[in-house]
């Protein structure tokens, strides 16, 4: 059984950070779009349905599949690589959170950030990542 729970929790990240490197760039667009413009509510369409539909069951079943294998005993929490990786996916989760809150600003058409700022934003998800696969594969510590 735990095999299953690896693949499915490998495949679940994948659909998370696909979505999690997405969704900032459509904010960038979004953030230059004119109020109220066809455009600019394109973008709010695809933006919730990314986030609702793929990105926020992506994370969840990444910590449901995530924590199965814990609970399986397959980490050694003696070990700094498993503390150091749970800090980074709760970055990660957060960043998640701040997405959303960017989103539902977008939706209310109250977004006050500019394009730079969301550029910037994309790339965290990536340094998290990095990060966390360094601790899985590497274990350093």
């Amino acid at each position: 059984m735990i095999e299953w729970f690896k693949a499915l929790h490998v495949i679940s990240v994948i659909a998370w950070m696909a979505g999690m490197l997405y969704l900032p760039r459509l904010f960038v667009y979004h953030s230059v779009a004119e109020i109220g413009s066809v455009q600019s509510e394109t973008f709010k369409v695809m933006e919730r349905r990314l986030f609702r539909a793929i990105t926020t069951p992506a994370m969840i079943a990444t910590w449901v599949f995530g924590l199965a294998m814990v609970g399986h005993g397959i980490v050694d929490w003696g070990s700094i690589w498993p503390w150091v990786k749970a800090g980074f996916v709760l970055a990660l989760s957060g960043v998640h959170g701040l997405y959303g809150r960017h989103l539902r600003a977008f939706a209310q058409d109250r977004n006050d950030k500019p394009q730079k700022y969301f550029r910037m934003l994309n790339e965290v998800p990536t340094v998290l990542m990095i990060v966390i696969v360094i601790m899985v594969i590497v274990r350093p510590f």
